[in-house]
């Protein structure tokens, strides 16, 4: 074949016209000027972040020129992966505000749910107790499973993407009902079925919560069996565990032996040491769970970053006056020989069980901040021992009572821990961040009952205080233990991260600013320091205000069946 001789060939070509050049990718977003923290712990960089849908998909050097539909300078912020929320309750408050104001102000993109309780599945029986035992949140139960429940949020409109556990106890419930009771092997078969068709919804894995009734009454075995069943298609296991007091270490071996059972990760919720005269115990923990890991088992741990969990007042009374149930339990409160027993164990500090009233070491320690009645929404924000001042009763009869009038479990603030201790945990690099809290906003219902400021604050307080202020750890290990830790634990597909091919759940923020602000005496007050947040490359945060966007998506575990091969 003949060859244009080049003259030649630069005629044919002039003929065309001018070459154009290739066009320019348009992106949908640029952030530019930032310092951007991918999520993996390591050294921070100068890049601009380019967006196209809902995926990130290119890091491009600093400053230079691309076309994009909005430019976001960051300068002088930080530029990071959405914030992970590993012990979210927000299940009830995202259905009455879809926005979740609280933790997106916080830059928190994913609220992972399941703690012992899930929002399904349920039966008949249980939903029909749902009903009856809410609060000031009031809403239908159209769903029958877990991800019914899940795609029924995502549907209706929510600001984060949400995750979640198959609850144990909810698993329990749904087969046992709320007795004390051993399953038969054909019962715990059917359990480990329900845990397998959550999985294959897109469940994590099983959370158990097990110093509350029924979950209280499950054995070791049935916890593996459990968990077992979730491992099959690679999920985990997570616990409240049995004891975080005087059967603390206990507990830990627990946790630590239904990892090793499962070959699966298995994580401790909210790792703590109630009770002064368990302060010590931290560190034995901490100890055991290196050994663990030492031996190549997957086994961590999340925190907030409080001197004070929160839980229902009901803590303070025996599981076994609580077996069956709630109606079950003030029928038998309002026993005079019944009530003599309790009031009587609620005194016994030697009893095989945690009583979180006595642990906290006084009364003035149980701050209660959430009552169902309207008659007795006046004492929230008072502790268990001034309304016993007031009524002129003493303190155990106080609470009996307070729980039968209420017909509710009553949430309560306990002062537990150490500030030593938190600093200890979060020291830990396989230590991750849950608030163990809802997501709301201080207006609507959510003013009707108080709150424990990690709702509107554990993100802040752990970036602001103990990363910045305290200088635990560098910055780029904070967000990696909000971001790709978590992300990296549960195999969350392309979250937690920010380069190319990562969702575009994005947080700006200055880190000379983050602070929270929630106190215990005025708790709904929202963090500072974030200026704008992205979820699947959809702005929910412009300025530090809620867009009223709502692009939250369900994100699912390993075991769902619509996952891509």
């Amino acid at each position: 074949m003949s060859r244009l001789k080049p003259a030649l060939l630069f005629l044919a070509l002039s003929a065309c016209g001018p070459l154009a050049a290739a066009p320019a990718e348009r992106y949908d977003l640029l952030i530019r000027n930032g310092v951007v923290y991918d999520g993996s712990g390591g050294a921070p960089q100068r890049v601009d972040v380019a967006v196209k849908g809902d995926r990130v998909v290119a890091l491009l050097p600093a400053g230079q020129q691309a076309d994009a539909a909005q430019v976001l300078d960051a300068k002088g912020m930080v530029v990071a992966p959405g914030f992970i929320n590993v012990l979210s309750w927000a299940t009830e408050s995202l259905i009455a505000d879809g926005r979740g104001v609280s933790d997106t102000k916080q830059g928190v993109t994913l609220e992972i749910f399941g703690e012992g309780w899930s929002m399904g599945p349920v039966n008949p029986r249980m939903k029909a107790d749902a009903l009856k035992q809410q609060v000031d949140i009031r809403y239908d139960i159209p769903w029958t499973t877990l991800g019914g429940y899940l795609e029924h949020l995502e549907q209706r409109g929510v600001t984060p993407n949400i995750a979640s556990f198959v609850g144990a106890t909810t698993v329990r419930i749904h087969e046992l009902g709320e007795d004390d009771v051993d399953p038969t092997p054909g019962q715990l078969a059917r359990m480990q079925d329900v845990v397998r068709q959550a999985m294959r919804e897109g469940a994590l894995g099983v959370g158990s919560s097990l110093i509350y009734p029924p979950a209280a009454f499950a054995d070791t075995n049935e916890l593996i069996a459990l968990a077992k069943a979730a491992g099959e298609s690679g999920g985990g296991y997570i616990s409240h565990m049995r004891s975080e007091a005087d059967r603390f270490l206990e507990a830990v071996d627990e946790t630590i032996s239904i990892a090793r059972a499962t070959g699966q990760r298995a994580e401790a919720y909210h790792l703590k040491a109630a009770g002064e005269k368990n302060w010590p115990k931290m560190q034995q923990a901490i100890d055991r769970i290196n050994a663990a890991r030492g031996e190549g088992l997957q086994v961590s741990a999340d925190m907030y970053v409080y001197t004070a969990g929160a839980t229902g007042l009901t803590a303070s009374l025996p599981p076994w006056v609580q077996a069956g149930g709630h109606d079950a339990m003030i029928q038998r409160l309002k026993d005079p020989a019944i009530r003599a027993r309790v009031i009587a164990e609620m005194r016994d500090p030697d009893v095989p069980w945690e009583n979180l009233r006595l642990l906290a070491g006084s009364d003035e320690r149980l701050l209660l901040i959430e009552f169902k009645s309207d008659a007795l929404k006046p004492l929230g924000g008072k502790t268990l021992a001034a309304i016993a001042r007031e009524r002129g009763t003493p303190v155990e009869d106080t609470a009996i009572d307070l729980i039968i009038e209420d017909n509710h479990r009553i949430g309560t603030a306990y002062f537990l821990m150490s500030e030593e201790n938190i600093e200890l945990g979060l020291k830990q690099p396989w230590v991750s961040l849950g608030s163990d809290a809802e997501s709301s906003a201080p207006e609507g219902v959510f003013l009707k009952s108080s709150t424990h400021p990690r709702a509107y604050g554990n993100v802040a307080r752990f970036l602001g205080h103990y990363v910045r202020d305290r200088k635990l750890m560098p910055l780029e290990e904070g967000i990696h233990r909000l971001t790709g830790l978590p992300a990296a634990n549960w195999k969350l597909t392309d979250r937690g991260c920010l380069h190319a091919g990562c969702f575009a759940d994005i947080v700006v923020f200055d880190p000379a600013a983050i602070a929270d602000r929630a106190t215990f005496d005025k708790p709904q007050q929202y963090a500072t320091g974030v200026s704008e947040v992205f979820v699947n490359g959809v702005q929910v945060l412009r300025q530090g205000e809620h867009t009223g966007a709502t692009p939250g998506r369900v994100v699912r575990g390993p075991g769902w069946v619509g996952k891509a091969k």
